[in-house]
């Protein structure tokens, strides 16, 4: 059920706790945690706490929570001092735009240049 946490979910096992992972930001509604392979000096991945398997299922479903990932993003950005310089949020939706995990997460990156479009 889309909301519930799921046992095959990678996401929802460091949500409760279970597969360890460097956290940054831990809040009522997220979880922010360092990305095992970042893209950028800075790269978090900030989680919602509930499942839902892209960004535009937990809009949905969860506006306050979906604002609420924003919003932790962009304090995380201040924390890790890459605000003034600029960062990105990314949402890849699907395989085909590089979604391996099926839990909603947001990529912040940032701490180098960011050229548009992306590889």
């Amino acid at each position: 059920m889309a909301g519930e946490p799921q046992a095959d979910c990678l996401f929802c096992k460091i949500v409760a706790g279970k597969v360890p992972a460097t956290l940054v930001k831990e809040t009522e509604t997220t979880v922010a945690f360092r990305d095992i392979n970042p893209q950028a000096p800075t790269h978090v991945l900030v989680i919602p706490r509930v499942h839902y398997a892209d960004a535009a299922a937990l809009a949905a479903a969860e506006p306050v929570i979906t604002a609420d990932l924003l919003r932790v993003a962009g304090e995380i950005a201040a924390e890790e001092k890459i605000d003034d310089h600029g960062y990105r949020i990314v949402f890849n939706t699907g395989v085909g735009a590089g979604q391996t995990v099926f839990h909603t997460h947001a990529h912040l990156l940032g701490g180098r240049g960011l050229q548009w479009p992306p590889g």
